[in-house]
């Protein structure tokens, strides 16, 4: 009787050492790499799968005791996938928290209304929050792994501001920005006005990407798709600018001259009737609304004040005074 008490205090003894032991492991500093160390942990990665990630990435945690305490805390299946940061200080006990709360760090991109792809893809290409996986790949090998029809990007990813986990992949966030455009558009063209002169969303999108770059002014856009679609309807020019300006493409200079618009490309709707075959840029919410639910008005014409505002016009005649007016200084 008295040897089995001898052991149970023993075992006593011992389990109350190895309680302090681990406590004082749980709430002691992990040692780090660096002063602060970032980390992804990958979508079903076991709780030793993201002990060892967590390894190669420069945090100095021991994969079973963190099990044990895990296991303790009743989180071990409980840890969420993610971009994590910690810095020097950080106990097992507090990283654990973090995994099993799910406190990701996140990284911003902002997609801007009116800019083309190439412009888009030159800010992710720098963006040191993403992993670059569209690296080497032709614009039409990033459409097709979006489910673009045809190799052009533009007017199909929807501009905003997107959140997202550190070093998780650009093709990721583009699939993001085309899924929210073809959600946005699809409801926006089912609540569009009757009988206008697209044949389907499609045109519509184009339509929207003509008018983001027309304007300057956000109460503007619903006059400048007016004029865009009174033209279509009568059989007119469209006569934009920007269109031109995107079938120059990398060969324009900042100077659109006259013989840009008297050379003939896809985009020049100076030469060419109806809309151009492709969106010219990224059009935002608004400017898609605008294409839906023009102005009801009968302007044919439009020039730019100089203050960011346009001057409408219904004839020929009244387009000519003003473009006197604010482009060449006359009364």
């Amino acid at each position: 009787m008295r040897s089995f008490l001898k052991y149970f205090l023993f075992l006593s003894i011992l389990l109350a050492a190895l309680i302090r032991a681990a406590v004082w492991w749980a709430n002691s500093p992990i040692a780090l790499r660096d002063a602060t160390v970032d980390f992804r942990i990958t979508p079903k990665s076991s709780l030793r799968s993201a002990a060892m990630q967590m390894q190669e990435a420069g945090i100095g945690i021991n994969a079973d005791l963190l099990a044990l305490l895990a296991r303790w805390r009743g989180v071990a299946t409980g840890i969420k996938a993610g971009s994590y940061s910690v810095k020097q200080g950080v106990t097992p006990e507090q990283l654990l928290a973090k995994l099993a709360r799910g406190d990701v760090t996140q990284g911003e991109a902002l997609l801007v209304e009116g800019w083309t792809f190439r412009q888009w893809r030159t800010r992710l290409d720098q963006h040191p929050d993403l992993k670059h996986d569209t690296q080497g790949l032709s614009e039409a090998e990033i459409a097709a792994r979006l489910g673009i029809e045809g190799a052009r990007i533009d007017g199909w990813l929807l501009p905003d501001t997107y959140l997202f986990d550190k070093q998780s992949s650009d093709l990721e966030l583009l699939a993001r920005a085309h899924r929210a455009m073809r959600n946005k558009l699809e409801v926006a063209w089912n609540q569009r006005e009757a009988n206008l002169p697209y044949k389907n969303p499609y045109e519509a999108l184009i339509m929207a990407s003509i008018v983001e770059k027309e304007t300057g002014r956000g109460d503007d856009r619903a006059l400048v798709a007016a004029v865009f679609v009174n033209r279509l309807r009568k059989g007119m020019l469209l006569q934009t600018d920007p269109t031109v300006i995107y079938g120059l493409g990398e060969t324009f200079d900042g100077n659109l001259r006259k013989r840009d618009l008297q050379t003939d490309t896809p985009y020049n709707t100076y030469t060419r009737s109806g809309l151009p075959p492709s969106p010219i840029a990224m059009p935002g919410l608004a400017a898609i609304q605008a294409a839906l639910h023009p102005a009801s008005s009968d302007v044919l014409y439009f020039v730019a004040r100089g203050d960011g505002s346009s001057q409408f016009s219904r004839t020929l005649d009244e387009h000519n005074k003003a473009v006197s007016k604010y482009q060449k200084g006359g009364k």
